[in-house]
Protein backbone atom coordinates (compact mmCIF):
# COMPACT_ATOMS: atom_id res chain seq x y z
CA UNK A 1 0.00 0.00 0.00
CA UNK A 2 1.47 3.37 -0.97
CA UNK A 3 1.74 5.60 1.74
CA UNK A 4 0.25 9.00 1.39
CA UNK A 5 1.16 12.61 3.50
CA UNK A 6 -1.76 12.65 5.29
CA UNK A 7 -1.55 9.17 6.79
CA UNK A 8 2.03 10.13 7.98
CA UNK A 9 0.37 13.04 9.42
CA UNK A 10 -2.37 11.37 11.23
CA UNK A 11 0.21 8.41 12.48
CA UNK A 12 2.17 10.87 14.16
CA UNK A 13 -0.47 12.91 15.37
CA UNK A 14 -1.33 9.82 17.24
CA UNK A 15 1.94 9.79 18.94
CA UNK A 16 1.23 13.54 20.08
CA UNK A 17 -2.01 12.70 21.70
CA UNK A 18 -0.73 9.43 23.39
CA UNK A 19 1.50 12.01 25.42
CA UNK A 20 -1.36 13.07 27.35
CA UNK A 21 -2.57 9.82 28.23
CA UNK A 22 0.59 9.96 30.93
CA UNK A 23 -1.52 12.50 32.93
CA UNK A 24 -4.10 10.16 33.46
CA UNK A 25 -2.83 8.22 36.99
CA UNK A 26 -2.79 11.41 38.52
CA UNK A 27 -6.87 12.25 38.14
CA UNK A 28 -7.02 9.98 41.33
CA UNK A 29 -5.12 12.14 43.72
CA UNK A 30 -5.97 15.54 43.98
CA UNK A 31 -3.90 16.28 47.51
CA UNK A 32 -0.41 14.79 46.97
CA UNK A 33 1.73 14.34 50.13
CA UNK A 34 5.56 15.75 50.38
CA UNK A 35 6.92 12.31 50.30
CA UNK A 36 4.95 11.29 47.30
CA UNK A 37 6.44 14.67 45.34
CA UNK A 38 10.08 13.28 46.36
CA UNK A 39 8.51 9.51 45.07
CA UNK A 40 7.43 11.59 41.69
CA UNK A 41 10.48 13.42 41.12
CA UNK A 42 12.34 10.56 41.44
CA UNK A 43 9.94 8.45 38.99
CA UNK A 44 10.45 11.33 36.76
CA UNK A 45 13.95 11.81 36.80
CA UNK A 46 14.45 7.91 36.19
CA UNK A 47 12.04 7.70 33.63
CA UNK A 48 13.84 10.43 31.13
CA UNK A 49 17.52 9.16 32.00
CA UNK A 50 16.04 6.14 30.21
CA UNK A 51 14.33 7.86 27.54
CA UNK A 52 17.68 10.20 26.92
CA UNK A 53 19.77 6.86 26.88
CA UNK A 54 17.56 4.72 25.01
CA UNK A 55 17.50 8.18 22.28
CA UNK A 56 21.29 8.23 22.49
CA UNK A 57 21.86 4.54 21.98
CA UNK A 58 19.32 5.02 18.94
CA UNK A 59 21.72 7.62 17.42
CA UNK A 60 24.43 5.80 17.50
CA UNK A 61 22.93 2.84 15.02
CA UNK A 62 22.86 6.55 12.65
CA UNK A 63 26.48 7.34 13.60
CA UNK A 64 28.59 7.81 16.98
CA UNK A 65 30.28 10.64 16.44
CA UNK A 66 27.34 13.51 15.22
CA UNK A 67 25.11 11.21 17.93
CA UNK A 68 27.98 12.31 20.09
CA UNK A 69 28.14 15.98 18.69
CA UNK A 70 24.72 16.19 19.30
CA UNK A 71 24.79 15.59 22.87
CA UNK A 72 27.48 17.92 23.27
CA UNK A 73 25.09 20.87 21.32
CA UNK A 74 22.34 19.62 23.89
CA UNK A 75 24.45 20.32 27.07
CA UNK A 76 25.47 24.02 25.48
CA UNK A 77 21.49 24.25 24.62
CA UNK A 78 20.13 23.39 27.68
CA UNK A 79 22.62 25.52 29.79
CA UNK A 80 22.13 28.75 27.89
CA UNK A 81 18.46 28.06 27.95
CA UNK A 82 18.92 27.68 31.40
CA UNK A 83 20.73 31.04 32.23
CA UNK A 84 18.43 33.13 29.91
CA UNK A 85 15.15 31.90 31.69
CA UNK A 86 16.88 32.14 35.20
CA UNK A 87 17.67 36.08 34.96
CA UNK A 88 14.76 36.87 32.48
CA UNK A 89 12.29 38.73 34.67
CA UNK A 90 9.18 37.18 32.90
CA UNK A 91 9.25 33.28 33.82
CA UNK A 92 5.49 31.85 33.70
CA UNK A 93 3.48 28.96 32.40
CA UNK A 94 -0.33 29.19 33.13
CA UNK A 95 -0.78 30.52 36.81
CA UNK A 96 2.78 29.50 38.05
CA UNK A 97 5.39 32.15 38.25
CA UNK A 98 9.16 32.27 39.60
CA UNK A 99 11.35 28.97 40.16
CA UNK A 100 7.93 27.11 39.27
CA UNK A 101 7.36 28.15 36.27
CA UNK A 102 11.54 27.84 35.52
CA UNK A 103 11.31 24.17 36.34
CA UNK A 104 8.04 23.64 34.29
CA UNK A 105 9.33 25.46 31.35
CA UNK A 106 12.23 23.85 31.10
CA UNK A 107 10.69 20.25 31.52
CA UNK A 108 8.42 21.02 28.65
CA UNK A 109 10.68 22.70 26.76
CA UNK A 110 13.58 19.73 27.04
CA UNK A 111 10.79 17.05 25.94
CA UNK A 112 9.80 19.61 23.00
CA UNK A 113 13.22 19.52 21.83
CA UNK A 114 13.46 16.01 22.23
CA UNK A 115 10.35 15.36 20.15
CA UNK A 116 11.57 17.22 17.32
CA UNK A 117 14.03 14.17 17.09
CA UNK A 118 11.07 11.48 17.48
CA UNK A 119 9.35 13.49 14.39
CA UNK A 120 12.18 13.38 12.45
CA UNK A 121 12.45 9.18 13.12
CA UNK A 122 8.73 8.50 12.57
CA UNK A 123 8.72 10.17 9.10
CA UNK A 124 12.21 8.91 8.30
CA UNK A 125 10.66 5.19 8.87
CA UNK A 126 7.72 5.70 6.88
CA UNK A 127 10.35 5.84 4.00
CA UNK A 128 11.04 2.30 4.47
CA UNK A 129 7.28 1.41 3.68
CA UNK A 130 3.87 2.07 5.64
CA UNK A 131 4.31 -1.34 7.51
CA UNK A 132 7.34 -0.36 9.44
CA UNK A 133 6.35 3.25 9.53
CA UNK A 134 3.29 2.13 11.29
CA UNK A 135 5.34 -0.34 13.36
CA UNK A 136 7.80 2.51 14.67
CA UNK A 137 5.10 5.18 15.40
CA UNK A 138 2.88 2.61 17.37
CA UNK A 139 6.10 2.02 19.54
CA UNK A 140 6.49 5.65 19.74
CA UNK A 141 3.10 6.52 20.79
CA UNK A 142 3.53 3.83 23.55
CA UNK A 143 6.73 5.20 24.30
CA UNK A 144 5.40 8.61 24.59
CA UNK A 145 3.14 7.43 27.74
CA UNK A 146 5.54 7.18 30.57
CA UNK A 147 7.11 10.49 28.98
CA UNK A 148 3.55 12.04 29.47
CA UNK A 149 3.54 10.45 33.33
CA UNK A 150 7.37 12.13 34.18
CA UNK A 151 5.94 15.75 32.29
CA UNK A 152 3.00 15.08 34.53
CA UNK A 153 4.63 14.18 38.29
CA UNK A 154 6.56 17.54 37.04
CA UNK A 155 3.99 19.93 36.54
CA UNK A 156 1.04 18.67 38.77
CA UNK A 157 2.94 19.49 41.75
CA UNK A 158 3.66 22.93 40.73
CA UNK A 159 0.16 23.68 40.85
CA UNK A 160 -0.61 22.73 37.18
CA UNK A 161 -4.05 20.82 37.08
CA UNK A 162 -4.07 17.35 35.79
CA UNK A 163 -6.09 18.11 32.39
CA UNK A 164 -3.61 21.08 32.16
CA UNK A 165 -0.55 19.33 32.41
CA UNK A 166 -2.24 16.40 30.21
CA UNK A 167 -2.32 19.33 27.42
CA UNK A 168 0.92 20.57 27.84
CA UNK A 169 2.36 16.83 27.53
CA UNK A 170 0.43 16.73 24.05
CA UNK A 171 2.06 20.43 23.56
CA UNK A 172 5.25 19.01 24.09
CA UNK A 173 4.83 16.26 21.29
CA UNK A 174 3.14 18.19 18.86
CA UNK A 175 6.96 18.22 16.70
CA UNK A 176 6.09 14.51 15.76
CA UNK A 177 3.37 15.73 13.38
CA UNK A 178 4.82 18.49 12.19
CA UNK A 179 8.46 17.32 11.62
CA UNK A 180 7.01 13.93 10.79
CA UNK A 181 5.76 15.02 7.32
CA UNK A 182 8.74 16.98 5.51
CA UNK A 183 11.08 14.20 6.98
CA UNK A 184 9.44 11.98 4.85
CA UNK A 185 9.14 14.01 2.01
CA UNK A 186 12.32 14.11 2.15
CA UNK A 187 14.35 11.05 3.44
CA UNK A 188 17.41 11.42 2.01
CA UNK A 189 18.00 14.97 3.29
CA UNK A 190 16.78 14.72 7.15
CA UNK A 191 18.57 11.18 7.91
CA UNK A 192 21.83 12.28 8.05
CA UNK A 193 20.43 15.15 10.98
CA UNK A 194 18.56 11.93 12.74
CA UNK A 195 21.51 11.15 15.27
CA UNK A 196 22.50 14.83 15.60
CA UNK A 197 18.94 15.55 16.68
CA UNK A 198 18.21 12.37 19.22
CA UNK A 199 21.98 13.02 21.05
CA UNK A 200 20.69 17.18 21.26
CA UNK A 201 17.44 15.80 22.82
CA UNK A 202 19.46 13.21 24.94
CA UNK A 203 21.82 15.60 26.48
CA UNK A 204 19.97 18.48 27.24
CA UNK A 205 17.48 15.76 29.35
CA UNK A 206 20.20 14.37 31.09
CA UNK A 207 20.84 17.83 32.28
CA UNK A 208 17.67 18.48 33.27
CA UNK A 209 17.01 15.40 35.57
CA UNK A 210 20.89 16.31 37.32
CA UNK A 211 19.74 19.83 37.51
CA UNK A 212 16.64 19.98 38.28
CA UNK A 213 14.55 17.13 38.96
CA UNK A 214 17.36 15.20 41.05
CA UNK A 215 17.87 17.80 43.82
CA UNK A 216 14.53 18.63 44.47
CA UNK A 217 13.72 14.38 44.97
CA UNK A 218 16.52 14.12 47.19
CA UNK A 219 15.27 17.37 49.36
CA UNK A 220 12.10 15.78 50.10
CA UNK A 221 13.72 11.97 50.32
CA UNK A 222 17.00 12.34 51.14
CA UNK A 223 19.72 10.45 48.86
CA UNK A 224 18.98 6.51 49.79
CA UNK A 225 15.35 6.83 49.01
CA UNK A 226 15.68 9.18 45.92
CA UNK A 227 18.48 6.95 44.57
CA UNK A 228 16.51 3.71 45.17
CA UNK A 229 13.34 5.25 43.29
CA UNK A 230 15.18 6.28 40.57
CA UNK A 231 16.84 2.96 40.35
CA UNK A 232 13.34 0.88 40.04
CA UNK A 233 11.94 3.52 37.38
CA UNK A 234 15.16 3.30 35.35
CA UNK A 235 14.80 -0.63 35.81
CA UNK A 236 11.05 -0.44 34.65
CA UNK A 237 12.12 2.03 31.69
CA UNK A 238 14.18 -0.15 30.29
CA UNK A 239 12.38 -3.85 30.47
CA UNK A 240 9.32 -1.68 29.23
CA UNK A 241 11.61 -0.57 26.12
CA UNK A 242 12.97 -3.75 25.46
CA UNK A 243 9.51 -5.35 25.61
CA UNK A 244 8.42 -2.62 23.26
CA UNK A 245 11.14 -3.45 21.06
CA UNK A 246 10.76 -7.27 20.90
Amino acid sequence: METTVLAVFIFALVTALATGLGAIPLIFSHVIPERWLGYGDALAGGLMLAASFNLIFEGIDYGLYKTMGGVLLGLVFIVLAHRYLNHSPQKEIGNLRGAGALKALMIVGVMTLHSFAEGVGVGVSFGGGQSFGAFITTAIAIHNIPEGLAISLVLVPQGISVWKAGFWSVVSSIPQPLMAVPAFLFVSLFRPFLPVGLGLAGGAMIWMVFSEIIPESIQKLGKERMATAVTLSIALMIIFQVLLGA
